[in-house]
């Protein structure tokens, strides 16, 4: 039951309007100066479903609002205190079975996709994932991102936990719309106030929708027929396990109905007629889009109940339902990340837990989603100091007539309240980042708090509940190891919406607490004991001028952009020496000279780039020190970003894949790598029969091979550019660059060289890319002359693997087979159909099938590479800039 649909970091795109220096200035060496640029179509497009959700949340609040109108603050709080205890454990009880239901999701998700995991696993993945998604929403902490953390932990590769994701938002949107409709056909009255049809009409609806979804989901089921829409196969679950998730979905909404509804008062609808209406509101609740469905939920609900409920009641049985359902199931799956953190650490916590059952290596891939967690949790404490500040202090009317100084320390503990609030959200975003003094100003936000709210009304049980907060949050230390400024990077749209939305509610909030009170001019002067509307009124005062003069800022405010390095020689040199130790070959292109660098602080890692269009295309994955990869993708995602561009990252490999979840970046499979593994491969036996006789033959043909080692005189690269040049002739291209080594002296010099010759003429050559002392091999240009193309690459290649598995090599990339490898399954997005299409018929342009059956014959490792980007660019867009930065020109796409 997510609520909390899926959001995604988005800001504003469009080209930046950047003041370069000249040469002749003297101000030549002072770095870029980023303008603003105003937002291009295509970006407010994608801002759009958040603008909706941030409208459909002020409309819910607002109608809330309106709903409550009749309703007293004072009775609210009386009924919550008088609610049985028995009642609010029958809730408990239900949310327990509610979240154990919600696990069986996984469960028959990964039965689906023919997946078999660890129950421990699968349980963690299933409770953490709905709790999380449930309350906050965000991608990053979303079900999704949770379950791509646990379960890729576990094997799991991206397209294999994006099934398991789309499985389990399909089946509870079927099981919401046929509980439903079930319902109404049964208690059709339930839906009478919200919908223009009466009782007959309503049946009769909702019976024959759910006749025709029923009986089309078990046809499907039992048929497995081959339909589609648009761009979308429809499957269903074998029938078994279809009606496994069938109870699994009822039982999941009948027990989060039963905890909403045991808590209601006298004149509540029985049962059955209140889970019409729970269905109904909890559909329009994710449609919203907005996180938990807050607001737009009760809304909906508010406006079904029947007369006989009492707001009032009705308001407090609300108010502790998202307390059992969202609030303590996010405080239990919190706790369980802080003691992972706790598990982490080398002292003595880190010892005591350091014993857990088969789940460890999946709690340990929770570590990346810290900082988000601890993000979310300052936005909504912040949030909540705000609301405490609007709620009438009782300390305050024990104050005597006259007394100042008891008076000041109310005041000074409400505004203390509201501006640590505010910091909190503001920091939020530093603690997204990592940001290691967004940290520590944020410890201290809390316990600023804690002091405000003892002055503000002496209220120890807040003052508790902060200080608990902030002990969770000691174990988190590591996750924030950035340094930098608060203000530096992007602030999203979503950051902005969300703040807009909790200061809405807090505003709300403020006019129903003191609705009964006459608001005035002379309230903003008004000192006394009893003025809890003055005291509030200028608290939130506070509040919004300091997040209105840091929005300004932010939104106002000049980047000084320091753009990476160039690959001038020094740059090129420390690339060099850090790829020579790279786990990839695929360093090496660092050398071609048509990139760009971004080198982390310390200098131990980098990302070799370049811009096209909107597209900032880092080549595959960061080089270096692993323990500087997350900091430097950052910079690179925030220096694309202010740059009003797009990060993009290439023919990344599957090593890093949690780095490009944390970074809130999709991945879209692009092809797969062919790898030899040498301690494997031989030409003895019957597998390579065929390729054994024909190798053998060129031999007797008089085809030799030899290493020619680095650095190469001139006299032989000039043989091999005649080579080249006739190679080049037979394509109907030019030299291609970025993603592939080209000839160049500078960059050939790198390496050495493997030549074949026939009767002592030279025919073909390759060079080849080395690292980790030789163990990582990887071949780069491959060319020959055109009239001894038939054989020749064939030879090459066995001729190089053999000379390196006897040079103690391990592994031996043969090179990335484009497009190969794209989920054939029914869930795949629309661009892999495209992919697919071109690849088995783009044979005009450039023969895929070919290539990957070539690579085929030597029996490699296929390994997959992908594209990773932000959500809201379509990846068609991004392999455009790709390829043409590949090519050069739009004429050399069509080059073989």
């Amino acid at each position: 039951m997510e609520m909390g649909a899926s959001c995604e970091g988005i800001g504003f795109r469009g080209r930046p309007n950047v003041v370069r220096a000249t040469e002749s200035d003297p101000l030549s060496k002072v770095p870029d100066l980023i303008m603003p640029a105003f937002p291009t179509l295509q970006s407010l497009r994608a801002v759009l479903p958040f603008l909706l959700a941030a409208a459909l949340f002020s409309a819910g609040v607002y109608a809330l609002f309106r709903l409550l109108g009749p309703v007293k603050p004072a009775d609210v709080a009386a009924q919550l205190q008088m609610i049985p205890t028995s009642l609010i454990l029958a809730a408990l009880g239900a949310t327990i079975v509610g979240y154990i239901s919600m696990i069986f999701y996984d469960y028959y998700a990964l039965r689906f996709i023919g997946k078999s995991v660890d129950p421990g696993v699968v349980a963690l993945g299933g409770f953490l994932g709905y709790a999380f998604g449930n309350t906050i929403g965000l991608s990053v902490v979303s079900g999704g991102a949770v379950r791509y953390r646990i379960y890729s932990a576990a094997g799991l590769n991206a397209l294999e936990v994006a099934a398991v994701s789309a499985y389990v938002a399909g089946a509870l949107a079927l099981g919401l719309v046929s509980v439903g409709l079930f319902v109404v056909g049964f208690r059709p009255d339930a839906a009478v106030g919200l919908l223009p049809l009466n009782n007959d009409w309503l049946r009769l609806a909702a019976v024959i929708v759910l006749t025709v979804l029923v009986l089309g989901m078990v046809w499907i089921s039992v048929a497995q027929p081959d339909l589609k829409f648009k761009s979308f196969d429809l499957r269903m679950p074998a029938p078994r396990d279809l009606f496994g998730q069938l109870v699994v979905t009822l039982v999941d909404i009948l027990a989060a109905g039963f905890a909403l509804w045991i808590l209601l008062p006298a004149g509540k609808p029985d049962f059955a007629t209140f889970t019409a209406i729970f269905s109904i509101a909890m559909m329009v609740g994710v449609i919203s889009n907005v996180p938990g469905g807050i607001g737009v939920f009760e809304a909906v609900l508010l406006a079904a109940l029947p007369s006989t409920v009492a707001l009032d009641d009705s308001a407090a049985a609300l108010l502790l339902y998202r307390l059992i359902y969202f609030v303590v199931p996010f405080v239990i799956a919190f706790l369980l990340v802080a003691l992972n953190e706790v598990r982490l650490t080398e002292g003595w916590g880190g010892a005591l837990l350091s014993r857990v059952p088969r789940t460890q290596s999946a709690l340990a891939a929770l570590h990346g989603m810290s900082p988000w967690l601890v993000g979310f949790v300052a936005l909504g404490t912040g949030a909540y100091f705000l609301l405490v500040t609007i709620v009438p202090s009782v300390q305050a009317d024990a104050i005597s007539e006259g007394d100042i100084v008891g008076l000041l320390l109310v005041e000074g503990g409400t505004l203390t309240l509201a501006l640590a609030g505010v910091s909190l959200m503001i920091l939020s975003r530093g603690l997204a980042r990592r940001v290691s003094s967004a940290y520590w100003l944020a410890l201290a936000a809390l316990a600023a708090g804690t002091v405000g709210t003892l002055l503000h009304d002496l209220d120890f049980q807040n003052a508790a509940l902060l200080a608990v907060i902030a002990l969770a949050l000691l174990p988190f230390r590591r996750a924030f190891n950035r340094p930098g400024r608060l203000t530096e990077g992007v602030f999203e749209t979503r950051w902005f919406l969300t703040v807009l939305g909790a200061a809405l509610a807090a505003g709300m909030f403020l006019l129903f607490v003191h609705k009964a009170e006459p608001f005035n001019s002379g309230l903003w002067s008004e000192f006394s004991a009893d003025s809890d509307l003055s005291r509030s009124l200028r608290a939130g005062l506070v509040a919004t001028a300091l997040l209105l003069v840091f929005a300004i800022y932010i939104l106002t405010r000049p980047v000084r952009l320091k753009l990476p390095a160039d690959s001038d020689p020094q740059s090129l040199a420390r690339a060099a020496d850090l790829a020579r130790s790279a786990p990839d070959p695929q360093a090496w292109f660092s050398q071609t000279g048509d990139k760009r660098f971004l080198f982390s602080d310390s200098g131990n890692a980098f990302i070799m780039y370049a811009v096209r269009g909107g597209s900032w295309i880092a080549l595959g994955d960061p080089v270096g020190d692993p323990d500087e990869f997350n900091q430097l993708c950052w910079s690179f995602a925030e220096v694309a970003a202010a740059s009003n561009g797009r990060p993009v990252f290439y023919e990344v490999s599957g090593r890093n894949l949690p780095l490009w979840v944390e970074l809130g970046l999709s991945l879209n499979k692009v092809g797969e790598e062919a790898v030899v593994r040498l301690e494997d491969f031989s030409l003895t036996g019957k597998k390579f029969k065929t390729m054994r006789a024909a190798f053998n033959k060129r031999q007797r043909d008089g085809y030799e091979f030899r290493i020619s080692p680095a650095p190469h005189s001139e006299e032989f690269l000039q043989e091999l550019g005649t080579i080249s040049d006739s190679w080049l002739g037979g394509k109907s291209g030019r030299e291609k660059g970025f993603s592939v080594g080209r000839f160049n002296p500078d960059y050939l010099g790198h390496f050495d060289i493997a030549v074949v010759t026939k009767d002592g003429r030279t025919i073909a050559f390759a060079n080849t890319l080395v690292t980790r002392g030789g163990v990582n091999v990887a071949v780069d240009l491959m060319r020959y002359l055109p009239e001894e193309a038939s054989g020749t690459m064939e030879f090459m290649f066995i001729s190089l693997i053999e000379h390196y598995k006897a040079a103690g090599a391990e592994e031996f990339s043969l090179g990335a087979a484009p497009l190969a490898g794209l989920s054939e399954r029914s869930i795949a997005r629309s661009w892999i159909r495209f992919g697919r299409l071109i690849y088995r018929h783009g044979g005009v342009f450039y023969n895929f099938e070919g290539l990957r059956a070539f690579k085929q014959k030597f029996q490699p490792e296929w390994r997959p590479r992908y594209l990773a980007l932000p959500a809201n660019t379509s990846p068609l867009i991004a392999l455009r800039d790709v390829a043409l930065l590949i090519a050069g020109t739009t004429r050399g796409l069509v080059g073989k």
